[in-house]
């Protein structure tokens, strides 16, 4: 029927759903890619790839724009990895608060064989390792997505206040956010006010060095900077400014960099991490499972949810014969679809359209069969970029 690539390890929970929907496994030319944080080139795509399925929440290692070119479908998993990053978040924020990470280090090298030697040597230093506690503090979420909401709910249980800024929300994302939550609106004015800033958002051309010398300049003085998004979010060169002056007070990342890992054998007001915000076995499955139902609704029945380039769009199968016809956003282009399908002696049952950006997609569903001249007639029709004939 359908067949898939993997590249990275991919949970079995959703290799699975894909082997029982009758997808074989395949080195070459796949009808799906699956994948993790591997980064692809449209060279990888080959002859008859429709779509690919992203086993986490960030894109930027698939060439977007080419996929969109080509008419393939990219998918993400939003929210399936929320729950790991969440946990993380509160972790990075107990991290940069109290001496954890040094205390750890101080009671790993402590050289005593009696314990009254080293209850005293423990007692004499742990001093120089006290924090701050989180509750009574303001945390300050940019990004008010599944990630951003989830934050926002554990952070109040620990008696945090908080204020979200997100120009782009939902509905959807207002609903699941705490009513404690104080609308910013600015993100200077959050900056302004937060004890702790957590950034949710994705690494796109608007949000590359969201957080840059000139907006540093606003964070409350000795503020925590927590980053568990994407790296380049954050233009790191000028937080290390920022730290140098004593401004900043502590900045955790998941992203780090060789002047990070410099500046961290320097002073201890770096915390990095190796990338681990949705490395638990949870998430791993979570995504892996979202990804592989994502691929198989749309190889089986050209439905879309969770695409970064592509409307979601869906229909109820009326009839065995569908149609899926992806085209460049023209006007006119519903009328010479439909006339070709007329024009071949063939009733439409019912069809759906949506649009997104230059990109369109229609599902219909036909009363009979479609024969390989009506699929060859419609991939001659201007700006038509693709055609799908699914038969049940």
């Amino acid at each position: 029927m359908f067949n898939f690539k993997i590249f990275n390890n991919i949970a079995d929970e959703g290799l699975k759903i894909l082997i029982e929907n009758k997808f074989d496994k395949v080195s070459n030319n796949p009808d799906g890619l699956l994948l993790r944080s591997y980064a692809i080139t449209k060279e990888d795509f080959g002859n008859s790839l429709k779509c690919i399925a992203r086993a986490g929440a960030g894109t930027n290692n698939i060439p977007i724009d080419d996929a969109t070119k080509q008419g393939i479908v990219v998918f993400n998993t939003p929210g399936a990895n929320a729950n790991a990053v969440k946990e993380l978040v509160i972790c990075g924020m107990l991290l940069s608060s109290r001496g954890i990470i040094e205390g750890i280090e101080f009671a790993k090298n402590l050289n005593l064989q009696d314990s009254k030697s080293l209850n005293s040597a423990m007692e004499a230093q742990k001093k120089s390792f006290a924090g701050n506690e989180l509750d009574g503090k303001t945390l300050g979420i940019i990004g008010l997505g599944s990630i951003g909401s989830m934050v926002a709910h554990a952070a109040q249980t620990l008696g945090m206040k908080l204020i979200g800024f997100d120009p782009y929300i939902s509905i959807e994302g207002a609903w699941r956010l705490p009513r404690e939550v104080e609308k910013a609106e600015s993100m200077d004015t959050l900056l302004q006010n937060s004890d702790y800033v957590t950034l949710h958002v994705p690494l796109v051309e608007e949000t590359k060095n969201l957080i840059n010398k000139m907006n540093l300049k606003k964070f409350k003085k000795g503020s925590r900077l927590i980053n568990l998004s994407r790296g380049g979010i954050v233009n790191t060169g000028d937080v290390i400014k920022e730290l140098e002056a004593g401004n900043l007070g502590r900045f955790v990342t998941d992203f780090p960099t060789p002047e990070l890992i410099k500046r961290s054998t320097i002073k201890n007001d770096v915390v990095l991490l190796p990338h681990l915000g949705a490395s638990t076995q949870e998430a791993e499955i979570n995504c892996a499972v979202m990804a592989a139902n994502q691929m198989v609704n749309y190889l089986k029945h050209g439905t879309i949810v969770n695409s970064v380039n592509f409307p979601s769009i869906s229909l109820s199968r009326g009839t065995d014969h569908r149609l899926v016809v992806i085209n460049q956003n023209e006007p006119g282009m519903i009328s010479k679809i439909t006339d070709s399908i007329a024009a071949c002696n063939i009733n439409i049952a019912e069809m759906t359209n949506k649009s997104q950006d230059e990109i369109a997609i229609n599902l219909i569903d036909i009363e009979s069969e479609a024969s390989e001249d009506l699929v060859r007639q419609l991939e001659s029709v201007e700006h038509v970029t693709s055609v799908r004939y699914l038969n049940m």
